[in-house]
């Protein structure tokens, strides 16, 4: 929920169920920058929509700030009457009681120009906004305010006094204002005919911002809170001034030195109360089982479109559960469709999406999704424009770098196989047979593996969620399990779930598991520079052998049973730990290897774990200690990975 929102072709022949189409490799187009962008936008609204400032009264008489852009008569081929289009956040609408012009319904000019009533609302408690603002603001079912009846009250009042509509309200939001979306289409106002949720928090501590696996987002939530996002006394036109400054671009550095939870959570670390609130409740309490949104997505009429990216750092966990979710509760939508793209965070709504860090996907994704899937999505919905329907599922197929369309997610046809560790590094899909094999390593607190290669600063670098993993294999605390080169594409899709058999000196640790894809030593890359002993400027990437993570998620061991209450590890016990990390779609091409890391501490992804049991937020510095990590892979203690593998 925090870097997008603080910085503001050719395409992949679709292919159907498990039959993949290789992409055309012609050199994707080059795009506007995103202040270029921002600015054909603002130049746009110039010269086609006329700005109107509200302060909507809720049914409580609590008054929300809501501005409309109403198309300029003449301007559009569409004479109208529009449809709204609406976005509700915490991140301020802008330009207040002025001229000032500040797009932030959508970046999509094929949206733009085919004519909408555009409408931005801060929520309550933000901004211009009255009322009082709460994180993740628990639904009430129909017994009390919340965001779906704000929706609602809003809805009703634009219908009434904004002149020139067609009576049909459509909202989309990515990251918070994505929560928002899905929270205000519960038991939503019947005016309300098409919703996309795009990346939306759904449940923070569980896979989405705040914790992954029990363990603390500590770099991503702290670099959110301390210099960005803090309460405010509203009506406020202006953020007040933040003068928290880390003192250095070096985060593995800055957070080893600040050393604990404690101390970021002082005056030292710039704490608010908001981030106070994302340290202490380090189980899954009241306070976070009321924020999730997922039981409460019943009444839901409106279509729905679920949009995602699977190299989304922030909320990649959120889109599948709105998608199962509505499915479960809402049966009577008028449409559920998960889309997934090889995006980050927010990324499918600006530039081409058309590589991440060091990895190409062949064709401009990002405008492929707006021009073909989102725009047709919503004039078919709020303008009844003719189109072809899309399917339950409309994903990116990585590795293979193809669309797919899918009638299911996870697809019907994929069977779960166990991809098992072996002795000397090996991994098959064979169970080991050995009476005893297993691999040990010391986890050090004081010296955590680093989750990135070079140094990241205070915002998490997305590009992590596909790099190159080569340096972690060169530590000795970290395990690698690979196979022998492929003979044939494997194909994963859906969840990706760890079973490990482990054994601590420690009575807690974490368990980071990376699924990795790693290239052939002779990969032909038509894009590589060889400059040999004469490199003079940025080092050139090789891919041949490159590590490409595929999906890595942390489980911290003591909640292994349970999320509310955390217990022990007997120290030499062996113990199972098992878990689920978030959905893949993914092709191991003929010739790669797969290939599983596993270590204990991502640092500074995610917060130390002191390898004692206790309540982290409480831990003292010399709490700290060094853990001997036992992992097995023997006939009556297997590890390895439960994954969906796709038939031929």
């Amino acid at each position: 929920m925090n870097v997008f929102w603080r910085r503001a072709a050719v395409v992949g022949i679709l292919a159907v169920g498990a039959a993949a189409v290789t992409a055309q490799t012609t050199a994707p187009a080059a795009t506007p920058s995103p202040q270029q962008r921002m600015q054909a936008m603002v130049e746009f609204y110039k010269t086609h929509y006329a700005k109107h400032e509200y302060r909507v009264a809720m049914r409580d008489g609590v008054k929300l700030y809501t501005v409309v852009y109403t198309p300029i008569a003449g301007a559009f081929e569409d004479k109208g009457p529009y449809p709204f289009l609406m976005s509700r956040t915490p991140y301020s609408c802008g330009g207040y009681d002025s001229d000032v012009i500040q797009p932030r319904v959508t970046q999509n000019m094929d949206m733009l120009k085919s004519g909408y009533i555009l409408v931005c609302q801060d929520v309550r408690g933000r901004w211009e906004s009255e009322g009082t603002w709460f994180e993740m603001t628990p639904s009430k079912d129909g017994k009390g305010i919340d965001e779906s009846t704000d929706m609602y009250d809003t809805v009703d009042w634009l219908l009434k006094n904004v002149s020139g509509n067609n009576g049909n309200v459509g909202i989309l939001g990515i990251s918070y204002p994505g929560f928002y979306t899905a929270a205000s289409i519960v038991d939503g106002h019947p005016a309300i005919k098409a919703a996309s949720p795009q990346a939306p928090i759904v449940d923070l501590w569980m896979g989405d911002d705040a914790y992954h696996g029990g363990a603390f987002m500590l770099d991503a939530n702290h670099s959110f809170y301390a210099p960005f996002f803090a309460p405010q006394k509203n009506p406020l036109k202006v953020q007040e001034r933040n003068d928290f400054d880390f003192g250095t671009k070096d985060m593995y550095a800055y957070y080893l030195k600040m050393g604990t939870l404690a101390k970021l959570d002082s005056p030292a670390g710039g704490t608010n109360a908001y981030f106070h609130d994302q340290v202490v409740h380090t189980t899954y309490d009241g306070y976070w089982q009321a924020r999730n949104l997922g039981p409460h997505l019943h009444g839901v009429k409106a279509a729905v479109m679920a949009v995602g990216g699977w190299f989304d750092a922030e909320d990649l966990a959120g889109p599948v559960k709105v998608f199962h979710s509505v499915a479960r509760l809402s049966p009577e939508a008028a449409a559920d469709t998960l889309v997934e793209g090889p995006w980050v965070h927010g990324g499918w709504s600006r530039g081409n999406g058309a590589s991440l860090g060091d990895i190409q996907f062949g064709s401009n994704t990002a405008e492929f999704y707006r021009t073909t899937i989102e725009a047709p999505f919503f004039a078919h919905y709020l303008k009844d424009a003719a189109w072809t329907p899309l399917p339950k599922a409309y994903t990116f197929e990585t590795g293979s770098n193809v669309w797919k369309k899918y009638d299911a997610w996870p697809p019907k046809q994929a069977v779960a196989k166990t991809i098992y560790f072996q002795a000397n590094g090996g991994l098959g899909w064979t169970a080991p047979t050995e009476k005893s094999s297993k691999d040990e390593y010391v986890s050090d607190p004081a010296h955590p593996v680093p989750f990135t290669q070079y140094v990241a600063e205070a915002d998490v670098p997305q590009r992590y969620m596909d790099d190159d993993q080569r340096f972690a294999t060169r530590r000795s605390d970290v395990l690698v399990y690979e196979t022998e080169p492929l003979t044939e594409d494997i194909t994963v899709v859906g969840p990706v779930k760890p079973v490990l058999k482990i054994a601590s000196t420690g009575t807690d640790s974490d368990f980071v598991v990376k699924l990795i894809d790693v290239f052939p030593e002779d990969y032909k890359d038509p894009n590589e520079a060889d400059e040999g002993k004469h490199v003079t400027s940025g080092t050139p990437v090789f891919l041949q052998g490159y590590q490409m993570m595929v999906r890595g998620e942390p489980m911290r061991a003591k909640f292994r049973d349970s999320w509310e209450k955390p217990e022990a590890l007997v120290p030499g016990k062996v113990t199972s730990v098992d878990f689920t990390m978030q959905d893949v779609n993914h092709t191991f091409l003929k010739g790669h290897r797969i290939m599983v890391q596993v270590q204990s501490s991502w640092f500074p992804l995610i917060d130390r774990n002191p390898q004692v049991f206790e309540d982290i937020a409480k831990a003292k510095p010399e709490d700290f200690k060094k853990a001997t990590e036992t992992v097995f892979h023997q006939a009556d203690a297997a590890s390895g990975l439960e994954l969906l593998v796709m038939p031929k």
